[in-house]
């Protein structure tokens, strides 16, 4: 591998003593910094919390392995800081941040660039599923852990951190699993303006004052069902322009957010049918297996 081991001092430095924040989470904390021993590269750098101190042997273990990846819609791994008590990763930085940040901000991408980053972002899962030395599944694939390079490429980020972060691993891959308000059924927005969707919801979304809780995912199908997709895509001429390619996309979203495991298509599939080569049959109610087992 080419990772390069850093010392805290120079971290330390090169972010000018942790100055620059670029977002935090439950389990860490990412901050901007400029290599002086390499041309003033930008990089990002990832401070781990305290529950990586605790195994030399499982840091190093799992660090190797995010190292081994290498893939265009991954974010690289450039180097390590096991320093005493700190744990850092070094990783590329990415200019137009997370895709969380585009979708809810001023300047949204368009329907094409939607399209692009969702085939993006399955190419890089089905890598890291298939392709890759160490199967590594990410477990929390979320708008802020998807990054977007200088020509607004889909980079997955934070992928091969599950076990080095302590998060339960005893569950098996049927199950929903992820940051909380995002491990069950949702959707991103897709909007072209600010419109009904322009920020982001978390699994429940209040509803007129005549009706109860709507469940995003719920909604998304039950435009499918009744051929109202267009509500989806308010304010957008690309996509309103495009309703075919729109349905094809919401069908195959409805066949990942499938409750029941086994309807669940693998990455390949998922990619050969958002590249156009395998079909998409109509999809079920996501909700259905649920409601059939309470």
């Amino acid at each position: 591998m080419n990772l390069k081991h850093f010392t805290y001092e120079e971290l330390n430095n090169a972010t000018n003593q942790f100055e620059e924040e670029l977002g935090r989470g439950a389990s860490a904390i990412v901050f901007k910094g400029v290599l002086a021993s390499d041309n003033g590269k930008s990089v990002a750098v990832k401070s781990l919390d305290t529950r990586v101190r605790e195994n030399e042997l499982e840091f190093k273990v799992e660090v190797s392995a995010i190292g081994r990846t290498n893939h265009r819609n991954l974010v690289q791994l450039l180097g390590f800081c096991y320093d005493g008590e700190h744990r850092i990763l070094v990783y590329e930085f990415m200019s137009n941040g997370s895709l969380a940040g585009v979708l809810f901000g001023e300047s949204k991408p368009n329907w094409y660039q939607r399209r692009q980053i969702a085939l993006e972002i399955a190419r890089g899962l089905l890598y890291l599923h298939e392709g890759s030395s160490s199967q590594i599944i990410h477990w929390d694939i979320k708008p802020q852990n998807i990054l977007l390079d200088d020509s607004l490429t889909a980079r997955i980020s934070d992928f091969g951190l599950a076990k080095l972060l302590r998060i339960d691993q005893t569950l098996t891959t049927t199950g929903i699993r992820g940051t909380k308000g995002w491990e069950q059924k949702v959707m991103w927005p897709l909007n072209g303006s600010k419109g009904c969707l322009s920020r982001p919801r978390k699994h429940f979304e209040a509803a007129a004052e005549d009706e109860g809780p709507m469940i995003l995912a719920d909604w998304a199908y039950d435009c499918y069902k009744q051929n109202k997709l267009h509500q989806l895509f308010k304010n957008n001429d690309e996509a309103m322009h495009d309703m075919k390619m729109v349905e094809k996309y919401v069908m195959i979203a409805i066949w990942c957010i499938q409750e029941d495991p086994s309807l669940r298509p693998n990455m390949k599939n998922v990619t050969l049918m958002l590249e156009g080569t395998v079909e998409v049959s109509a999809p079920p109610d996501p909700s259905s297996f649920i409601s059939s087992i309470l």
